[in-house]
């Protein structure tokens, strides 16, 4: 029988190297992978705190797990003395009662100057007066009406107010100048019959009267 031969392997340098080599490869090959599978990877979240009102956030709590003394301390998840410092209440500033403060009386009214429509008096004098009630045109052209406050005058121009006066009673009428007359001596003023029963009887039919003439 023919014998068999075995071979063995010597290892050169360069083979060694070469080994060396692929190995190399591999290791760093799988340590890209590696790295490429943690890059893709969604990241951890860390747990959530639950902070009660009026607590600040620690940094520390949030990079890692959260604290327990953080969680569950019953000071920071509700503590009455974190709400009341939060909300502080609004307080009045005290002020003096308004029925303490002198109370000054309302001025008075100061009576006003009454305004006078009264006429100033320009002539004055007395004569005999008379009346007629005849029915007629007067001497501005109006037509004569026995009722109306209207005498005639010799001069005074038509329109002018005349006050007349009966000093035997006290008693006045103020009448208007529309028409000319009386013609009769020591007569100035002929009243219409309604002037001259303001101040004597019409039985009378003439007196002697006091006149103003108003401006």
């Amino acid at each position: 029988m023919a014998g068999r031969h075995s071979r063995t392997r010597r290892l050169t340098p360069t083979g060694l190297a070469a080994s060396a080599a692929v190995a190399v490869a591999l290791a760093v090959g799988g340590t890209v992978g590696a790295v490429h599978l943690t890059a893709g990877a969604e990241p951890a979240r860390p747990p959530a705190v639950d902070l009660g009102p009026g607590v600040d956030p620690d940094p520390s709590t949030t990079s890692g797990s959260a604290s327990p003394s953080a969680s569950a301390s019953p000071s920071a998840t509700g503590s009455p003395s974190a709400s009341a410092t939060a909300s502080p209440t609004p307080s009045r500033a005290a002020k003096a009662p308004s029925r303490s403060k002198p109370r000054t009386p309302s001025p008075k009214p100061t009576p006003s100057a009454k305004k006078t429509t009264a006429r100033p008096v320009v002539e004055t004098g007395s004569c005999g007066a008379s009346f007629y009630w005849q029915g007629q045109m007067t001497a501005n052209g109006e037509t004569f009406n026995p009722e109306e406050l209207t005498a005639a005058h010799k001069t005074l121009p038509f329109n002018t107010k005349v006050k007349v006066t009966n000093p035997a009673n006290g008693k006045s009428v103020t009448v208007r100048i529309n028409d000319r007359g009386p013609f009769i001596e020591g007569r100035c003023l002929d009243l219409s019959r309604a002037a001259f029963a303001q101040i004597a009887s019409l039985d009378l039919g003439h007196i002697t009267v006091r006149y103003e003439v108003l401006g």
